[in-house]
């Protein structure tokens, strides 16, 4: 037993909602804590053969609503538990008719002002991370995989949120820490002791979050203030490369919530090529958005009924699986086939590889029912032109840490039109001060992306 200041994760950062279950990187197993009327019980989700198929994984007891679990790459069930102050850990599996459990240790927490919540799953799934957030500082733990028991694995000053992992091995974890009134990615070296290295840094007065990040591609989806100060917008980058987060008008949809919740793996050196998945949260319900940042629109499709929301996978070949739950099935994947990449028009300007320049003169056309709405084709400012700091070092592709069932109805959910409305507001770029809108749009040019110095993570 271990002694920390931690308490359980109260809510997920930038007010997204929790999704409905966790998957392995894989996508061979799910978890989640399924409900039979006022009790819940761990389930595990096996999605790797013909059919998918349900285990419940029930104890003696009832388990908390607040309770955690995350699949393992082997088929057993990390479960985290607050009993009596501490935060126990330990491995279910199936036995028969009934549960088996391994208990894997406990971590004390005496103080109420601080949490703890698992980390996403890390490729392969033999181990199992956890971060412990405190007043004045946050802990990286490993509490499943180790020899013996959860094990502190790194310590820094500032309250984390978020959890990236930026390669294969589980050793880059991109964190969002707060310090000073801002919130900055950085990269944390587990490793090396936990050494911390910046990742994201926009602009000195910017909160700047990463969100999700692709091995293959390098593909990284951001959320940051720093083109539209006070409104976080969604914007894309690549691990390594000189060219500047773009911060796309498609992606702003009026009275919506956006959250990115998966990237198509597979796309090697191409990742203006891949599929981004979005969970679309608006007065209407919730959809699912599917955008590419080649393209200058976003697809919007019709989630499937019983959508477990947030979760899905892609596959190398494009094709996005949702997890569902109906009274009639009660463990389903829907698989979603969304419209095919759009080439860029002929005539639409030079752009460079990952950027895609505005077409000058387009209007957009008032949206019909399940219509596909495009960007905004004004002639604008470039998007995400935020000027780098005076004096930045930017990493290299050759020395940078670069990470490496069907659906109910037969066919792919129908598309529907994207909620109350669609923003037409011209792209935004911030200026050296912060100041506003560039006013020479047809003189805008890349400005990189202001990444730390990232060469000395060595990852082999």
């Amino acid at each position: 037993m271990t002694a920390c200041a931690i308490e359980p994760s109260a809510g997920h950062e930038d007010g997204a909602a929790p999704a409905g279950c966790t998957l392995t990187v894989d996508g061979a197993y799910a978890a989640r804590l399924a409900s039979a009327g006022d009790s819940w019980f761990p389930e595990r989700w096996t999605l790797d053969g013909p059919e998918p198929y349900a285990v419940p994984l029930p104890r003696n007891q009832p388990e908390e609503p607040g309770t955690e679990v995350q699949p393992m790459g082997d088929g057993r069930v990390l479960i985290h538990r607050l009993v009596a102050r501490r935060h126990a850990f330990s491995l279910l599996y199936p036995t028969g008719p009934g549960t088996g459990e391994l208990p894997l240790g406990a971590v004390e927490c005496p103080d109420d002002s601080a949490r703890l919540r698992l980390l996403p799953p890390v490729p392969g799934g033999e181990k199992a991370y956890a971060l412990a957030v405190g007043p004045r500082s946050t802990s990286v733990w490993l509490v499943a995989g180790g020899a013996f028991g959860p094990e502190r694995l790194a310590e820094l000053p500032g309250r984390c949120s978020g959890g990236v992992w930026l390669d294969r091995t589980a050793r880059l974890l991109a964190l969002d820490r707060e310090t000073g009134g801002r919130t900055k990615a950085v990269v944390v070296d587990l490793e090396r002791g936990g050494e911390v290295s910046p990742l994201l840094q926009i602009a000195a007065d910017s909160d700047d979050r990463l969100l999700l990040a692709d091995h293959d591609s390098g593909l990284l989806i951001v959320r940051s203030d720093a083109p539209s100060p006070g409104r976080a917008r969604l914007g894309w980058g690549v691990l390594g490369s000189t060219l500047p987060v773009r911060f796309p008008e498609c992606l702003r949809l009026r009275d919506c919530s956006v959250t990115p919740f998966a990237i198509q793996p597979g796309q090697m050196l191409t990742p203006e090529s891949c599929a981004v998945a979005l969970r679309v949260d608006g007065p209407a319900g919730s959809w699912i958005g599917v955008w590419r940042p080649a393209e200058r629109r976003v697809h919007h499709l019709r989630a499937p009924e019983g959508w477990l929301a947030g979760t899905g996978l892609w596959t190398a070949d494009g094709v996005l699986r949702l997890p569902f739950v109906t009274r009639d099935v009660p463990c389903g994947v829907a698989q979603v086939s969304p419209p095919a990449a759009v080439p860029s028009e002929p005539g639409a300007g030079p752009s460079e590889p990952g950027v895609v320049l505005p077409e000058p003169g387009a209007a957009s056309p008032p949206p019909e029912p399940g219509a596909v709405l495009p960007e905004p084709g004004a002639v604008l400012p470039e998007p995400g032109a935020v000027l780098p700091e005076p004096g930045a070092v930017l990493p290299s592709p050759e020395t940078g840490a670069h990470p490496g069932g069907t659906a109910p109805s037969g066919h792919p959910p129908e598309p529907v039109p994207p909620g109350p409305g669609h923003s037409g507001h011209p792209s935004e770029a911030a200026s050296p001060t912060g100041a506003g809108p560039s006013p020479a749009p047809s003189a805008a040019r890349p400005v990189p992306l202001q990444q730390a110095p990232l060469g000395r993570l060595v990852t082999n």
